[in-house]
Formats: structure tokens, C-alpha cells, sequence
């Protein structure tokens, strides 16, 4: 595809106002879906303007941005202060004076942290599939699931081949000698796809077997870096950039667009048996000028054209499962059949502890 956030290199804290008056579903309702009610005894607010809050990976089609805006009148900004942990962190930091009205991008490894520091407020929309419901954060409705995939392990096919060294398969193959400095990662601290990651290694090792792991990962010359863009796009060796590194973490998707132009495979692939399943959701910002809007566009974000533009626009799977995909993604983009799992109370409950320890065990 030509354009995909998660594939090429976007500024954090970026502002992306300038993308003009955007707007809602031509099927969209006239008024918010229904569902719990606002979280003031006062009716939900509503203003001419929507204010979007997203990771740096969100993007869509402009076509169903236009439909949206010219549906609702809205003049849309899109607000984008980073990964997805950044987007957390700036959610918190102000939410005294809210960034919008609406987010995207908060992932099942923050979803407790945003949760519990009440940053979003209740909203279901009308209707909603029952593959999405399965993916419900908590009982609060506070968020609705809109995409899911995989965070694993990415490989540069060409860079071993060239180099006649067999692939890597699983999380203990990338501690052995043979692959000492290949591997980059993203600061769980900072990103939700290095935080996904992060969690992979805890479900697969146990806590507090997890430090040990990474303390051999530390001394097999992992390299950290901030988020998922300067991992992939910059220091791995199989994406634009042309970097050193020849193994990533990023998506199980993310082969699906290393297929060259008329090509019949992949330049990369996914090992599928280092990979965590990692779920992003929308809700309505708590304190949002415009409540209205943001119950909309999440509405909007849930409908069969957008659930359908997900997987050519963000390299997600869409969290509806009866949205059809792209006729390459069972053999390019597949879901791993085990993926690693910790509960989600357990994140909740242990995520700081774990990012002080990694912290403390990997970058001293």
C-alpha cells in the first residue's frame, strides 16, 4: 500500500492539523448510537469542532475521512503525540485540560493504566459484533476494541540468506551466539509494541524468570530504541531504511508489505512463536468538549468500511472478524496460533513493576 503509518517514519508529537475538515460515514447516525450515558448527569456535550487523539500509526483512507466529515460537519483534528505509550503518558499528564475528545490507539498493555487513571469516560456504541465484544478491556465500557495483531519478531529473509545462517524460530534462539547484535527492540516504557513485547517475554518465562531472559538478551548486544518507527524504519535491515539490524520487533502483518511490487514473496517474515496479541481501542475522553463527536467517531470506527480500510491503512487485523481481508494476508500477514497471553489484571496490576525492573536490568 502507499500509505502506512506503521511502515513509514512519522514525527512523534506530531500535530496533524492540517489535514482539514474531516468527517463522518455517510451511514453514520445523526446522533451518538446509544449506550451508557455520559458521565455527568448533564446531557453530552457537543461543538463544531472533533479533536482525535491517536498513536502515530493511525491512519485512513481520505476518502472515509472526507465521508465522515462531510456526514457529521465537523472540523476534525488529528492530534498525534507519539506511540502508543506516549499517547497514554499525555492522556494522564493532561487530562485536567483534555488533548480532545476522542482516542484511539490504547492497547490491552495500557488499557489498566488509562482505566484506572480515568482518562476516558463510559460510551457502547449501538450495536456492536460479537467478535468485538470478546475483546472488551474490562466490564466498564469505558473502550471498544477496533484492531488486533500480532507483536513478534521480525526477520530479514535476504540478510540471512546472504549470510547462510538459518533463521531464528523462538525466543531462546535469540540469546544464542550466532545472532548476538541482530536484534532491535522498543523501550517498554515508551511504546506499546515494545511493552507487548515485553509482556511476551513475561508470559513465556515467567516473573521473575523474565529479568533473566533479557539479562542474556542484554548480553547477546539487544539494541533498544525509543518506538516502533526508528526500530522498524530505521534500524532494521529489511524496511526502507535500510538499517543494520536484520531481526525487529514489530507485527505479524508487517511482511504483508514487504512484498516487492509484482513479487510472490515477502522480503521478511514473522516468527510466529515469539509473538504477543496485542488489541487497540477507542473511548471517549473524559472532559471532551465535544462527547457527541467522539461517540460518532467511534461508531464510524466500527463500521464494515472502515473495519475493511484497517488492514490496507494501519496493517492491523480489523477487531470486527467478519470484515473480509486482503486475499494475500493468510499467507503473508498470518496470526500466530499460540501467541503468548498474560491476564489482563496481571498486566494491570504488575506493568510499572515490570518497566522498573526491565529499566533497571537493561539500560542500567
Amino acid at each position: 500500500m502507499s500509505r502506512n503509518t506503521r511502515k513509514i517514519a512519522v514525527g512523534a508529537a506530531a500535530l496533524l492539523s492540517g489535514m482539514g475538515l474531516l468527517a463522518g460515514c455517510g451511514s453514520m447516525p445523526a446522533g451518538p448510537s446509544s449506550g451508557p450515558a455520559s458521565s455527568s448527569a448533564s446531557a453530552p456535550t457537543e461543538s463544531k469542532k472533533l479533536t482525535v487523539v491517536t498513536h502515530d500509526s493511525f491512519a485512513l483512507s481520505d476518502e472515509l475521512k472526507k465521508e465522515f466529515a462531510d456526514s457529521t460537519g465537523y472540523a476534525v483534528t488529528y492530534v498525534q503525540p507519539g506511540d502508543g505509550g506516549a499517547l497514554v503518558n499525555q492522556l494522564i499528564l493532561s487530562k485536567d485540560s483534555p488533548l480532545g475528545d476522542v482516542v484511539y490507539g490504547i492497547d490491552n498493555t495500557f488499557a489498566g493504566r488509562a482505566l484506572a487513571e480515568g482518562v476516558v469516560t463510559p460510551y457502547t456504541p449501538a450495536s456492536v459484533p460479537e467478535s468485538v465484544a470478546k475483546l472488551a478491556a474490562d466490564d466498564s465500557g469505558r473502550l471498544t476494541a477496533i484492531d488486533l495483531g500480532d507483536v513478534c519478531v521480525n526477520a530479514d529473509k535476504k540478510w540471512f540468506a546472504d549470510k547462510k545462517l538459518a533463521l531464528p524460530a523462538t525466543l531462546n534462539d535469540l540469546t544464542k551466539p550466532e545472532y548476538k547484535d541482530l536484534l532491535v527492540v522498543e523501550n517498554p516504557a515508551s511504546s506499546s509494541p515494545g511493552l507487548a513485547w515485553l509482556t511476551a517475554t513475561v508470559g513465556a518465562q515467567g516473573d521473575p524468570g523474565y529479568l533473566e531472559y533479557w539479562k542474556a538478551l542484554k548480553n547477546n548486544g539487544v539494541k533498544v530504541v525509543k518506538g516502533w518507527t526508528e526500530a522498524y524504519s530505521t534500524e532494521f535491515s529489511g524496511s526502507s531504511g535500510k538499517g543494520s539490524r536484520p531481526l525487529v520487533v514489530s507485527y505479524s502483518t508487517s511482511p504483508a508489505f514487504e512484498v516487492p511490487k509484482g513479487g510472490k514473496e515477502s522480503n521478511t517474515t514473522a516468527l510466529l512463536q515469539t509473538c504477543f496479541r496485542q488489541v487497540e481501542y477507542a473511548g471517549v475522553i473524559a472532559g471532551a468538549q465535544n462527547e457527541v463527536g467522539a461517540r460518532k467517531f467511534i461508531d464510524f470506527l466500527l463500521t464494515k468500511k472502515v473495519q475493511a480500510d484497517i488492514p490496507g491503512e494501519m496493517y492491523m487485523y480489523p477487531a470486527d472478524s467478519s470484515v473480509e481481508l486482503p486475499k494475500d494476508w493468510q499467507r503473508f500477514a498470518p496470526l500466530a496460533e499460540q501467541p503468548f497471553s498474560v491476564p489482563a489484571e496481571t498486566i494491570s496490576a504488575k506493568r510499572d513493576s515490570w518497566i522498573r525492573e526491565w529499566t533497571a536490568t537493561v539500560i542500567g
